[in-house]
């Protein structure tokens, strides 16, 4: 007996929820790149009255935004680095290692990205002073790869767990040694996911503000002077232009991160 196939088109109801939610998610996006032209400095006024280019122009010039951007990019290289080598080796132990207390490693290891970041912040304040730690550069830096080795570790363990060690004792019965094997074999293996896992980590830590705050002292980070920016308003589209910039920036490495992971089933932590 042959059975015929149909294909049922999503209903209405279904379209137009998911619309709904779509606009829901992305039209304060777009409001941001919308009154980043405009020409009224104080006020949301709908629809603007008039639009310029005059504030990309100011933010250029602008000392201020250029070191807080400057401070942000350093941050988030050096956090995402240092992830990228702690939660390497972390995945390596838990993967490929059998110990008493493995699972709970492993949770213990995720946990920073699932509490709330006040939590993280108020820990990590507490944790400096105790350590009698002034909070500068390093200290955020420290605050944002508490978070950041996460992703990678996720990206990495899930890799590890799918490489079959025959091919690492493959390679040493061969004669290479242990260098050889990681260059050749291992990290070729995880590269995908080390950089899927390394580019998501660095937009989080681009835009972190939350952990940011309890660790700065008297670093200013491009979120920090956002916020600054926003308590105490004096031109609203300038605040606008640099949350474009902060938009475009974080937006690439997850798209890229996305790219390398878009089969879901090679890495995890993939939806972060």
């Amino acid at each position: 007996m042959r059975f015929k196939r149909t294909r049922s088109g999503a209903s209405l109801k279904l379209k137009i929820g998911a619309v709904a939610g779509l606009l829901f998610l992305h039209l304060p996006l777009l409001l941001i790149f919308l009154y980043a032209f405009t020409t009224e400095e104080k006020s949301y006024q709908f629809p603007p009255p008039d639009y310029t280019l005059k504030w990309f122009g100011v933010v250029w010039e602008r000392q201020d935004i250029w070191d807080a951007f400057g401070l942000s990019l350093r941050i988030a290289l050096i956090a995402t680095g240092a992830a990228i080598v702690l939660g390497t080796l972390a995945a390596a132990a838990v993967a490929r290692t059998r110990f008493f207390g493995r699972e709970a490693v492993s949770l213990l290891i995720i946990l920073p990205i699932a509490l709330p970041g006040v939590v993280t912040g108020i820990a990590l304040r507490s944790a400096f002073d105790i350590a009698d730690i002034p909070f500068s550069f390093w200290t955020i830096v420290l605050g944002h790869a508490t978070f950041c080795v996460v992703v990678v570790y996720n990206n990495a363990v899930a890799r590890l767990r799918r490489t079959s060690p025959s091919l690492l004792e493959a390679s040493l019965d061969l004669g290479a040694n242990g260098f050889q094997t990681f260059r050749y074999v291992l990290l070729p293996n995880l590269a995908t996911a080390l950089l899927a896992g390394g580019m998501l980590a660095f937009a989080l830590s681009f835009d972190e503000v939350i952990v940011t705050t309890f660790t700065a002292g008297q670093q200013t980070t491009l979120p920090i002077w956002m916020l600054s920016e926003l308590v105490r308003p004096r031109q609203r589209p300038v605040t606008n232009v640099v949350a474009v910039f902060v938009v475009i920036i974080t937006f690439l490495p997850i798209l890229m991160a996305y790219y390398f992971t878009r089969g879901g089933e090679a890495t995890a932590g993939h939806g972060k």
